[in-house]
């Protein structure tokens, strides 16, 4: 048995965090209490509860993943509660799944805590582990991601990982004024919201986060808002991004469901109906 971090397998690479990596009746496993589990080769009775990480799917389960990227107290999680509202998406939200972590009491919690005080970026295998863990266990299959990638190596590991290519990027732009503005005068209690703490945290976001806005805008994915609007002309601005997306999803959704019942015929007819 061999700890470590990722391996090479099979022409795949497979990540873990804790445990250990071994055979069992043929299989090649890596197992753990808090690690994602794989699999390369199949079947065993001694098989685990394993999840294999591999494609663009997590377990098979098919997702289509927007990132939401901007500086903090940029008024992302508000519109991302107002896109889940009116499309559908589950949010994820880095920062919250981090700060559960925290408060659950784990050593990658206390670990995250002293980094988050320092103003660091937390390493991306944890927020990765708990990114996956919460799309496979939520039963939607389309996620805002908020807050993640931070930087250019997590977004590397990130598609790296789970094979997840983001459907677009929604990147809210605004300014160091106003959201420095912002963060002070919410008053939510969070002890990284403080003035130090706070440049300490847009001093990250230009030198980290700003690459992957670039590198996904070289990619024709980024959709830029202005967010120094009020909060209603900004959604009314997301929402022009998210109805063409929403629109395809439910399309592609009633052609499959009319395939499905073998009614392939009725949607040329209906085409084609005069319905003056």
């Amino acid at each position: 048995m061999v700890n470590g971090r990722d391996c090479a397998l099979g022409g795949k690479r497979w990540w873990w965090w804790g445990g250990e990596v071994g055979a069992c009746n043929g299989v090649i496993v890596v197992s753990g209490d808090s690690g994602v589990i794989a699999t390369v080769s199949g079947g065993g009775n001694d098989d685990i509860g394993v999840m294999e990480v591999n494609g663009s799917s997590l377990n098979e389960k098919k997702v289509t993943v927007v990132f939401v990227l901007g500086g903090p107290g940029s008024g992302k999680g508000t519109q991302c509660a107002n896109i889940v509202e009116h499309f559908g998406y589950t949010h994820l939200s880095a920062g919250d799944l981090l700060r559960a972590e925290i408060k659950s009491g784990s050593e990658n919690g206390t670990m995250i805590q002293n980094m988050i005080k320092e103003g660091k970026i937390v390493p991306s295998e944890v927020t990765i582990k708990l990114l996956q863990r919460a799309m496979q266990e939520n039963a939607n299959d389309k996620f805002l991601i908020d807050g993640f990638p931070r930087n250019e190596e997590n977004r590397a590991a990130f598609e790296s990982v789970t094979g997840i290519v983001p459907e677009f990027v929604l990147f809210f732009d605004c300014s160091e004024e106003e959201m420095e503005k912002r963060l002070l005068g919410r008053n939510q209690g969070r002890e990284d919201d403080n003035i130090a703490t706070i440049r300490k945290r847009f001093n990250v976001y230009m030198e980290s986060s700003l690459p992957v806005i670039q590198y996904y805008d070289s990619k024709g994915k980024v959709r830029k808002i202005d967010a120094v609007k009020p909060v209603e002309e900004v959604f009314e601005a997301v929402k022009a991004v998210f109805i063409p997306s929403h629109e395809k999803s439910v399309s592609s959704t009633t052609v499959n469901m009319v395939k499905n019942k073998g009614y392939e015929g009725l949607s040329t007819a209906a085409n084609n109906w005069d319905l003056k």
